[in-house]
């Protein structure tokens, strides 16, 4: 099993849209870093964490699991890049916010993309760095 970090804004798309949906299509990733981890590296079954960028509070809030993985991405417009998305099942809602700060914080998690390329929407996360967000909880 691999892990990653999903981004969103809690104005888009919350922790608490996704705990009422359940389950959903994760589209809308328009960088190719990132179209390239989806497609390569995310395989059903695979954790992700779900990370809320550009809020007051910035962190992990939760977590979902992959379901599917390469359907298209019905909302890309420039057809002749191929644009793909992952179906995505909530898992659960954290009880507190692993915040950046405290991401940053911890030398453990010194090597993490999310402090190297911050703007990268989707990202693999280490089994060691996950272990170590998981106590952190």
């Amino acid at each position: 099993m691999n892990y990653f970090l999903l981004k969103s804004e809690p104005e888009s798309y919350s922790i608490d849209d996704f705990a009422k949906d359940k389950v959903t299509i994760w589209t809308g990733i328009r960088n190719y870093r990132a179209r390239n981890v989806i497609r390569d590296e995310m395989k059903p079954g695979d954790l992700f964490f779900f990370y809320h960028s550009m809020s007051k509070e910035a962190g992990i809030v939760g977590m979902g699991k992959i379901v599917e993985n390469n359907l298209p991405d019905k909302t890309a417009k420039d057809k002749p890049n191929p644009w793909f998305a992952p179906k995505v099942k909530f898992v659960k809602k954290f009880r507190r916010t692993v915040t950046l700060d405290e991401i940053k914080q911890d030398k453990r998690l010194k090597n993490m993309i999310l402090l190297k390329i911050s703007r990268l929407s989707v990202q693999p996360v280490s089994k060691k760095e996950a272990e170590i967000i998981l106590k952190l909880i």
